[in-house]
């Protein structure tokens, strides 16, 4: 482990650099970490995701991706991609979505996208269990700061959605997405709460029939 890297705590956010931060983010003892940077500050995490993290983070990304199929919406989702802006914040989200025009503006081929080249995502959430305060904190700041219009926040534990509406750098909160729209945030706190009381094909079937009946 780097010199570095000793210094710094994780699961925390600390002072850094730009250039500390991009060699934090190169340790290859590191490599299944999540990385945020933001404000000169820099977040590494490393808390082991467990089954009930991953079930929520399935399962909201497909309700997310099977209204934009039943709804004719374009749509483009990725699970821990980078999203850098070069020397002042980077995030890498447990989802991101683009909708609509730009829903494939992102060339298969990229690691790491340059947001000084191509649009933020459309739809950020993360899937909050351990780390809910930072979440619709810190991060919603850093998600602010990087120009996405919508952010999700996912509260494991109680199956809650929160959401917040994003524009000129700040944000309000919204009990229905504004992306996408008359998708409302009762229907997907719904889909959690069914999720820990059935199985996934009578949760994926009862979805696909919920959404076929919103006006």
């Amino acid at each position: 482990m780097s010199n570095l890297q000793t210094k710094l705590p994780l699961n925390e956010w600390a002072s850094a650099t730009w250039d500390e931060y991009i060699q934090a983010s190169a340790d290859p003892q590191l490599e299944k970490a999540k990385y945020y940077y933001h404000d000169r500050q820099l977040r590494i995490e490393m808390t082991p995701q467990g089954y009930d993290h991953s079930y929520d983070n399935f399962s909201i990304g497909y309700a997310v991706a099977l209204f934009g199929g039943i709804r004719a919406i374009p749509i483009s989702g990725v699970t821990n991609c980078t999203f850098r802006k070069t020397g002042e914040a980077e995030a890498q989200p447990d989802l991101a979505f683009y909708i609509g025009e730009n829903a494939e503006i992102i060339p298969p081929d990229t690691t790491i996208v340059d947001l000084d080249t191509y649009p933020p995502p459309d739809l950020v959430i993360e899937i909050s269990k351990t780390s809910l305060s930072d979440d619709i904190g810190s991060k919603r700041m850093l998600y602010e700061r990087l120009g996405v219009a919508e952010y999700w926040v996912v509260n494991v534990r109680q199956a809650q959605l929160i959401g917040f509406a994003i524009a000129d750098n700040g944000s309000r909160q919204i009990t229905q997405s504004q992306v996408l729209p008359s998708l409302t945030f009762t229907l997907l706190e719904e889909a959690l709460r069914r999720g820990r009381e059935t199985g996934r094909s009578q949760l994926y079937a009862w979805l696909i029939n919920q959404i076929q009946s919103l006006s």
